[in-house]
């Protein structure tokens, strides 16, 4: 009898989705593993998506998306971070941020090749480049006088002859850290001097809140990388706009890896969804007013969770400066999934494991607080509790 793939057997289950799908089975869980607000997506972009399918957006489109929402994202990047792309060379659209991660790393390596992620990171990355027949050597960020770091010399201790790709996401998932001018400019040197492709994620551009204002965007690795560097910068329209459930989402790239990831999206997805497109743009038109709003709702939520965790014993809570998760170290913690998983079902609060995120990860949880006052309030009460029930 035909056996699965050993391959696919060998990529590792989410740890995250391994709490949540406990909490499914589960009535009046106060849901913060997932990454995403509980707020809906805004009417003005719902109302989009009615539009265009009654202007006839529901049939196929060009495998890099809609040449309207490629010209949008390129206004996009003109206007929010100075640089100016060609949107029929250099944007691709995708169903997703992962699947614009799934893309560059398809175009970036070779079954063997190595990926180096930054760590604790969102698992996707490293999954992706072991699916691939790859494999992720994961680099883990310290924490020095209260601010995860880059660790440079261990980026290149990490680097083989089999190394293709350098990964780092920034606003971090999990560690809320942002990239500082001086970090991306060695992560670009780096990249050049081993000649390899640099992947920023950088889906939580808006949610900054070092910016001067709600809402600022972090700025871009591209403000930095020519046009000919070896630079991919994975995005998506689900934090900023509330829109995780669209599954739409796009890739800049150098011309070369752009054309390719595109001739790639007609045997993973075609293309997303038109109608869906569509809303996307009207997101980027229109939607500066709410992603202002959220981002000063967002810092709120954080500075009172972040006072909570810092009034129990034993946490330690680096400060994050981007993207809307706390990651609380636990004094004495070894195994975080077990004590999500006792978390949940003794308060019904659902957070995530730190070892789901990598090397680095362990001995730490992970807390959405782009939740509602209505659900981090009494979730956080009650993990203040069951926190201090451990002592």
């Amino acid at each position: 009898m035909p056996a699965v793939a050993p391959g696919a057997l060998g990529v590792p289950h989410s740890r995250i989705r391994e709490i949540a799908e406990i909490a499914m089975t589960m009535e009046g869980v106060l849901r913060l593993y997932f990454g995403e607000s509980n707020l809906p997506t805004p009417d003005f972009i719902k109302e989009a998506a009615t539009r265009a399918m009654a202007d006839g957006f529901t049939y196929y489109t060009s495998n890099a998306g809609l040449l309207s929402t490629r010209e949008a994202l390129s206004e996009y990047y003109a206007r929010v971070q100075g640089v100016a792309l060609d949107p029929s060379r250099e944007i691709v659209v995708t169903t997703s941020g992962v699947q614009a991660l799934n893309a560059g790393i398809r175009c970036a390596m070779d079954p063997g090749d190595e990926a180096i992620v930054l760590t604790p990171a969102w698992p996707n990355g490293s999954a992706i480049a072991q699916m691939l027949g790859g494999a992720a050597r994961q680099a883990p960020q310290p924490l020095v006088n209260g601010r995860y770091e880059i660790d440079f010399d261990a980026l290149e201790a990490a680097v083989t002859p089999r190394t293709r790709l350098l990964l780092y996401t920034s606003p971090s998932n999990p560690l809320g850290w942002v990239a500082t001018l001086e970090d991306q400019t060695r992560l670009l040197e780096f990249a050049r001097r081993h000649d390899l492709w640099l992947m920023a994620d950088e889906v939580y551009e808006r949610l900054w809140y070092e910016g001067g204002e709600p809402g600022a965007a972090v700025p871009s690795i591209l403000k930095l990388a020519t046009r000919d560097d070896a630079v991919v910068v994975v995005q998506s329209f689900s934090k900023s706009y509330c829109m995780t459930g669209w599954r739409v989402g796009w890739l800049v790239a150098r011309t070369d890896l752009a054309a390719r990831a595109t001739q790639l999206n007609e045997f993973i997805v075609s293309h997303a969804p038109s109608f869906a497109q569509r809303a996307a743009e009207t997101a980027l038109r229109d939607g500066e007013p709410f992603i202002r709003e959220m981002a000063a709702r967002l810092a709120s939520n954080r500075d009172y969770c972040a006072r909570i965790l810092e009034s129990i014993p034993g946490v330690t809570l680096p400060r994050p400066s981007g993207a809307f998760y706390l990651f609380p170290r636990i004094e004495g913690l070894t195994d975080s999934f077990d004590f999500c998983k006792r978390l949940l079902l003794e308060t019904k609060v659902g957070v995530a494991p730190g070892v789901a995120f990598g090397a680095g990860g362990e001995g730490s949880i992970r807390i959405c607080y782009a939740a509602g006052r209505e659900v981090l309030e009494p979730a956080m009460e009650l993990f203040r509790q069951f926190a201090l029930s451990r002592r």
